[in-house]
């Protein structure tokens, strides 16, 4: 009896073996195609919207679409620092537009300014290191580990973030990575504050840089002084700690709704409990769509959430498929109230896993800026057709079904 259930045992594993390495090689073939379609997919222009402040208390909001107008912006802003910078990025390239970036912290570090900057390790492997080393010394760098510690878990979070605050009176945050394909080929939204609430900015900077000094950098003791009540809120994910707030500000948000919720997302690979928050929210009569890419940058991440349309359709949900680029952004707008900017997409290792920032945002004329820019931004889309979509082929709802165990690794 022992013999057979062993026999049985070696069986099972050695298919559940096999199956993984299918699915692994599914997965690098998808991906391989993929790459090869860009390389004579032609970039095509996308509309935007022209930044413009919108007052919010003490505060100015400038909601940026486009990445040539952002990245002038934060030059720009760099180019005026007097006292201090503090920089974070998730991917920074080595061509024209990451040197600029370097050029002028270089030149902020010069003239006398204190210039922090953090990256991404494991985002930015297949940047040469040299790049980085053209930094000036008189700058404190923070290269976020490309390898967490394995037995430590807390370590396993990507440094997603991007973030730049200049002098404690203007701060930048959201989607955009800093690069040349993200100054005009993808369509993504970051803002702009100025004003106090800066503040939240500056603190969510320092308190990631104190929490890792190691053993060679020095901390920041100036951390500045923020309000009790303001309509500018920073939410932060800290795996460090365990805290993972962007996920309840959605549910909470979502919750509230009455009249609509408009998401624009990069990646489509919610939990079940976000799943049946946007589904109650549409059964009680609430307009709920959500613009996603056609095709973004990660094949196997489409694949993974083409599994989650048939649910989202049948429920009432709108899914919009946006057209000749990658959209990027990880913004929400909810009845005409609130809205969201920021780093963390709707997957699992934004939500539960990746270091995040996002900016919340009540306030009535900011959310009439991001429905205004919703509405633009779905003149460039397609509707997906709940009918049409059932009677896609057996292949893809076979494929979708091969990889849905994937998912929450995503």
């Amino acid at each position: 009896m022992r013999s057979r259930l062993a026999a049985l045992g070696r069986i099972l594993n050695r298919i559940t073996a096999s199956v993984v390495i299918l699915q692994i090689v599914a997965m690098l073939t998808l991906t391989l195609v993929e790459s090869l379609r860009k390389k004579k997919r032609k970039m095509r222009r996308f509309p935007v919207v022209a930044p413009s402040p919108v007052t919010v208390e003490d505060d100015e909001v400038t909601v940026y679409t486009y990445g040539e107008h952002l990245f002038d912006a934060m030059l720009q802003a760099i180019n005026a620092a007097e006292d201090h910078v503090y920089f974070e990025t998730y991917i920074w390239k080595a061509d024209a537009t990451g040197r600029a970036f370097v050029d002028a912290l270089n030149r902020a570090a010069a003239r006398g300014v204190r210039v922090h900057a953090i990256w991404d390790g494991f985002a930015n492997l297949v940047v040469p290191r040299p790049f980085y080393r053209q930094l000036s010394d008189d700058i404190a760098t923070l290269h976020y580990p490309a390898l967490p510690v394995p037995w430590r878990p807390r370590s396993w979070g990507r440094d997603h973030r991007k973030l730049l605050c200049v002098d404690g009176a203007v701060g930048f945050v959201g989607g955009y990575n800093i690069g040349a394909l993200y100054a005009t080929g993808w369509r993504d939204t970051h803002a702009r504050i100025t004003g106090p609430g800066v503040a939240e900015l500056d603190n969510a900077f320092i308190d990631f840089w104190n929490q890792n000094l190691g053993r060679r950098r020095r901390p920041i003791t100036d951390n500045p002084v923020r309000g009790w009540e303001s309509r500018l809120r920073m939410h932060r994910n800290t795996p460090r700690i365990q805290v993972y707030p962007i996920r309840n500000m959605y549910l909470e948000a979502i919750d509230r709704a009455q009249e609509r919720i408009w998401l624009t997302h990069a990646y489509l690979l919610p939990d079940d409990d976000f799943v049946a928050a946007l589904r109650d929210a549409a059964r009680r009569g609430v307009d709920v769509r959500i613009i996603i890419p056609e095709r973004s940058n990660h094949i196997v991440a489409d694949w993974l959430s083409r599994g989650y349309y048939e649910r989202l359709l049948h429920s009432g949900i709108r899914l919009f498929l946006y057209q000749g680029a990658m959209v990027h952004a990880k913004t929400g707008t909810i009845d005409g109230h609130w809205s969201t900017i920021g780093t963390a997409n709707l997957d699992r290792l934004s939500l539960l896993g990746n270091y995040e920032v996002n900016l919340e945002i009540t306030d009535a004329d900011v959310a009439a800026r991001m429905e205004e820019i919703y509405r633009i931004d779905l003149s460039n889309t397609i509707e997906i057709d709940e009918a049409r979509w059932l009677r896609r082929s057996l292949v893809a709802k076979a494929t979708e079904s091969f990889l849905s165990p994937w998912r929450p690794f995503f």
